[in-house]
């Protein structure tokens, strides 16, 4: 027995997540998503069915852990799409100072006053948006160019504080924003990596600090806050390597086809958060 597992079940904890890894690393730089798509189910099924931890429990250290293992994926991805020329800076630099104050009053937010109501709000307006993306991949934008600077501000806002609430990367958000903004495909995809690391960075901090003199008891070992600094480990190398062959894969796809991917993944992670809110 090894953490309070047999040798297979260790063995096939740690298999389920390098391969989480993986794939949470490709689709970051594949569509810019941060990794929170897979990162969170995979480390509440770990944390709830191997470690035995209790549900409540699971999910947010899960929430936690994802932020903390987006931040090395976003970083990576980032670099990938600003050396191929697909990210907007001046996006960034307009927004860096309201996504700060969004994942701050969030990470509150979530501490103190839990969501399951804001889970049910998500994923019912998502799935909707993220059925219009795929029904409607061709339509043109809803807009010609992004709000003013006031507009800007409200916009990274929400994003950051709905993000790190929901313990997902910012781009979830981000791209089908910037992409009724008349942004490129491409460019949406490149700016949300950097916007998933004004979300991530801050909120992983948040989320160990805040909690670290009140880590759950019956957290999984290696728990720091409401952060598994073990699972991490064993995440975020793979999902580095991984992230550039997202980005070099998606370079090859047309716009279309790109914004009906999102779609997809979209639709799944906003599922899965309106039925947590429904049972939570």
């Amino acid at each position: 027995m090894l953490f309070g597992l047999t040798l297979n079940e260790l063995l096939e904890s740690v298999g389920i997540l390098l391969a989480c890894g993986l794939f949470a690393g490709f689709f970051a730089g594949l569509l810019g998503i941060g990794g929170g798509v897979v990162f969170v189910p995979c480390f509440y099924f770990i944390f709830y069915y191997f470690f035995q931890v209790p549900a409540d429990t699971a999910m947010v250290v899960a929430t936690g852990t994802s932020l903390l293992c987006m931040i090395p994926t976003s970083i990576s991805a980032a670099r990938s799409q600003y050396k191929r020329g697909n990210m907007n800076t001046a996006i960034i630099k307009q927004w860096a100072v309201a996504m700060l104050a969004g994942v701050a009053v969030g990470t509150v937010v979530a501490k103190f006053y839990g969501g399951a109501w804001l889970a049910i709000l998500f994923g019912s307006v998502m799935i909707v948006n993220s059925l219009n993306m795929l029904f409607r991949a061709k339509a043109k934008p809803a807009f010609d160019t992004l709000p003013g600077r006031s507009g800007q501000n409200i916009i990274a806002f929400c994003i950051a504080c709905f993000s790190s609430m929901l313990g997902i990367g910012g781009g979830t958000l981000t791209v089908p924003v910037l992409n009724a903004c008349s942004v490129k495909p491409h460019t949406c995809i490149g700016t949300s990596s950097a916007v998933s690391l004004f979300v991530c960075v801050p909120g992983a901090l948040l989320m160990i600090l805040m909690n670290l003199s009140a880590t759950p008891q019956a957290a999984p070992i290696g728990t720091l806050g409401l952060v598994n600094v073990l699972t991490a480990v064993c995440v975020v190398p793979i999902s580095i390597l991984s992230a550039p062959l997202g980005v070099r894969f998606g370079k090859n796809i047309s716009p279309v086809t790109l914004k009906r991917i999102f779609a997809v993944a979209l639709f799944i992670v906003s599922a899965r958060m309106l039925v947590e809110g429904i049972t939570g």
